[in-house]
């Protein structure tokens, strides 16, 4: 692979550590303590800054910027990071804050990930791979988000919230409580609206598990059972299938409660 291009503009500090292959755009500044990987594109006016690992193949887009100091008032310099995968495409705007020493110290992003323009991941988030973010869809601090979730435009979310793997979000939704696996999710504030059965079809699972889901979440959600009698009942379908297994173990996690 050829050697990293930097455009004559870009301002590329010596410490910084550039793959052979990467690109760095015009104007764009690429700060002491930054790693990118192989084949990684950032494009023009991008700043990514603190101490910031991106790997292989990401694509980075103008006005981007990384791994600025978080917004939390507690936070006094430490070293802290952002750390992120391979494959995803970072569109316009997209600004991501380093982790402060009071939770994981570092912000990170997984593998595969499409992220819209105007999208915020404040400090110590941590997202997972194949998720979809739209159009100005804003995390708060601590928010942890599963494999597959797909955020709609506009989705605000609560600091310490969870959001399940394969969940959806309508635009324009508030979430400030967590959102279970496989759970759609519309309004402000948040409703439960079924499972995301057209996602998961589209990611393989069988009309089988798809069905164990729904009456997993018919258990949760339209039972009328108080939340350990659910509990009780999902342990029982959790031995038939791993996928509502996964729901309860999500539920046991769940610290500020979840959407009802």
């Amino acid at each position: 692979m050829n050697a990293a291009q930097v455009h004559p503009s870009a301002i590329v500090h010596p410490g910084a550590k550039l793959a052979p292959g990467v690109s760095v755009g015009a104007f764009s500044i690429i700060g002491e303590k930054v790693e990118l990987g192989e084949g990684s594109w950032i494009g023009p006016h991008v700043i990514i800054e603190g101490r910031t690992r991106i790997g292989r193949n990401n694509r980075i887009y103008q006005f981007a910027s990384i791994g600025a100091p978080p917004q939390d008032k507690k936070y006094d310099g430490e070293d802290t990071a952002v750390e992120i995968g391979d494959g995803n495409t970072l569109r316009e705007y997209v600004t991501i804050n380093r982790g402060t020493a009071r939770d994981a110290g570092v912000t990170r992003v997984g593998d595969d990930n499409w992220i819209m323009a105007y999208v915020h991941f404040a400090h110590d988030c941590q997202v997972g791979s194949h998720t979809i973010f739209a159009n100005a869809s804003e995390l708060a601090g601590h928010v942890h988000v599963g494999d597959w979730a797909i955020l709609g435009g506009v989705t605000l979310v609560h600091q310490f919230v969870q959001i399940g793997a394969h969940s959806f979000t309508g635009m324009g939704t508030y979430l400030s409580q967590d959102l279970p696996p496989y759970v759609m999710a519309a309004g402000n504030m948040a409703k439960p609206h079924g499972i995301n059965s057209e996602g998961l079809r589209r990611r393989g699972f069988s009309a089988e598990v798809i069905a164990r889901i729904k009456g997993a979440y018919r258990t949760l959600y339209r039972a009328g059972l108080g939340l350990e009698d659910a509990k009780r009942e999902l342990a029982v379908q959790a031995e038939q299938c791993a996928e509502v297994g996964m729901l309860l173990e999500f539920l046991a996690r769940s610290r500020r409660g979840f959407i009802r």
